[in-house]
């Protein structure tokens, strides 16, 4: 369908085999607009391919050659969604910044808790995002995950829960498991859904019914009880 539509759009064939893919329709995000080929087209658009290799003042310098003079540049390369800039604003116990404890590699627990970080609840953090459907009801789920977590405190007169590593590594290798037969990994593509690692930190492999049936209740098995604030005696 994309195909047949590309082809109506775009009745130059040379134009048209520099819009075509080469990867899986899905590996990376899809463009939905009705003006994106008319634009190409206008007369004094150029498309190049090849990628962008150098910028020596207001000449551009194509990765095949090709330089124009251009007035502006605006560069849209993508998300930069593989890691969260806060994550070197909070700190464990110990001093060690959730940047470092992640090390380009983010990781939770049913996308919301983290080991090592008492506390801490996340909303839309790793393996929350989706290709489909809408971000606000993964985000209403979490919700109700961190509302069963305060409960949870509330009912056990914990001062903290701390998520259990091996809960949160058996969460993180059934992800990697039913990621590895997605468009996002199979697909062809490098993306801005994928770390340094090859492996995708970003999305929600599964549906939406599934992510909020995985995060009704929280299962106090997956948290180690702190009882006590350090360093108060309370």
């Amino acid at each position: 369908m994309a195909l047949r539509n590309l082809a109506a759009s775009v009745p130059d064939a040379e134009l048209r085999a520099k819009l075509t893919p080469d990867y899986v329709m899905g590996c990376k995000r899809i463009l939905i607009s009705s003006d994106f080929y008319p634009a190409l087209r206008r007369p004094n658009v150029q498309v190049v391919a090849s990628g962008l290799a150098k910028v020596d003042g207001n000449t551009l310098t194509a990765k095949d050659g090709t330089s124009c003079e251009v007035d502006a540049i605006v560069l849209a390369t993508g998300f930069h969604a593989v890691d969260a800039p806060i994550a070197g604003l909070i700190f464990d116990a110990d001093g060690r910044s959730l940047a470092q404890a992640w090390n380009g590699d983010m990781r939770a627990l049913r996308g919301t808790t983290i080991a090592g970080f008492p506390n801490l609840c996340m909303i839309i953090g790793p393996n929350t995002g989706l290709g489909h459907n809408s971000m606000i009801y993964m985000i209403e789920s979490q919700l109700n995950y961190i509302v069963d977590y305060v409960a949870t405190l509330d009912r056990t007169g914990a001062a903290a829960l701390d998520t259990r590593p091996g809960a949160q590594q058996a969460w993180c290798d059934d992800i990697e498991r039913r990621m590895a037969s997605t468009v996002w990994t199979t697909g062809g593509c490098v993306s801005w859904y994928l770390n340094a690692a090859g492996r995708n930190p970003t999305l929600w492999p599964g549906s939406t019914i599934g992510f909020r049936r995985a995060t009704r209740r929280l299962d106090p098995g997956e948290y180690e009880l702190i009882l006590q604030r350090q360093g108060t005696g309370r």
